[in-house]
């Protein structure tokens, strides 16, 4: 398998789990801790394109940090992408990333499908 990259948050089930299943494929994916290595503005801004999606909805909105930097009242993109940024907590995980796109691994047969592409 080509080019496989995956956003991994070890204490994650979620993320142990994406990881699990791309192991149990025979994928040898390259694991980016993105708390230990948070991701620029710009890795962010290309990975909602490849997600197709807003900053928002690749937030945790139940993370206390969501709600103490009050997140919900915040409409600017960019303010967003800075907040997880600064925040990396704020990314929802696990993020899997093939060929140019990505697929958000909850649930997990997001990843299946990209993999099968």
């Amino acid at each position: 398998m080509q080019n496989v990259k995956i956003w991994h948050n070890p204490r994650c089930s979620k993320s142990r789990a994406a990881a699990a299943l791309l192991e149990e494929k025979g994928v040898d994916a390259e694991v980016v801790k993105y708390l230990e290595t948070p991701p620029t503005k710009e890795e962010l801004k290309e990975m909602l394109k490849m997600l197709g999606i807003s900053a928002r909805e690749l937030m945790r909105t139940k993370e206390d940090v969501y709600k103490a930097l009050n997140l919900k009242e915040e409409n600017d993109e960019d303010k967003l992408i800075d907040a997880m940024v600064s925040n990396p907590k704020l990314i929802e995980r696990p993020i899997v990333i093939k060929d140019g796109k990505a697929v958000i691994g909850r649930p997990i047969e997001n990843i299946i499908e990209l993999l099968a592409t």
